[in-house]
């Protein structure tokens, strides 16, 4: 059967599991041992949101795609096999090793004192429409630049105060890992410099020495 098939959707202790199929019809056997076997996941204390089953056959490969939702993350596997029972087993196993690995290093991280001080932050707005009026009937009547040099785009409503952690750069990945934040102002533990760490489109990291 072509096209998704209809997911499949079990409640466990506060969280659900969604079974579907894509280019696959999923027997009840198929849909019943996934979820007996995502039931029996680690658990990573009580933060567990969802878990999305996804199989899928290509040509003879039978591939599993797991992604399980904790906190403020996703944490993804996929594996394939000439068998979808097999693929499921490989893909529950690599999710339960990447929640262990999250869970010790979490621990590890919540375990040691950090050195924190204060960084300001400034809070910008855009002008509103009245504003943007006024400087467009400016712009007519004299040149480009002089208008530039006179009208700020952005203004300063607000300042707040947002702690400078002291960190290594493999737990400023981690926390970049666990958030959905674009970048992170840190000080580095190695050499005691400004770094910013920032999420790249690809997915990687880009770290930036603010400090020569």
């Amino acid at each position: 059967m072509k096209g998704k098939e209809k997911a499949a959707e079990f409640t466990d202790e506060g969280y659900k599991i969604i079974v579907t199929g894509r280019d696959v019809t999923i027997t009840d056997a198929m849909k019943a041992y996934a979820i007996e076997k995502v039931s029996k996941i680690e658990r990573f204390s009580t933060r567990i949101i969802d878990v999305q089953v996804t199989m899928d056959i290509q040509k003879l490969q039978h591939r599993v795609d797991i992604v399980l939702s904790v906190d403020h993350i996703k944490i993804k596997s996929r594996a394939s096999s000439t068998d979808m029972y097999a693929s499921i087993d490989k893909a529950v196993e690599k999710i339960e090793r990447q929640l262990r690995r999250y869970k010790k290093r979490i621990q590890d991280h919540a375990a040691k004192a950090l050195n924190i001080v204060d960084l300001k932050v400034n809070v910008l707005k855009l002008p509103d429409e009245e504003e943007l009026i006024d400087i467009n009937m400016d712009i007519e009547d004299e040149n480009q630049r002089s208008i530039m040099e006179k009208y700020k785009l952005h203004e300063i409503v607000k300042q707040k105060t947002i702690p400078l952690k002291t960190l290594t750069c493999d737990e400023a990945i981690l926390r970049m890992e666990l958030t959905r934040d674009a970048f992170l102002i840190f000080r580095s533990e190695e050499d005691q410099k400004l770094k910013v760490i920032y999420r790249r489109k690809d997915d990687n990291f880009g770290v930036i020495e603010v400090e020569a």
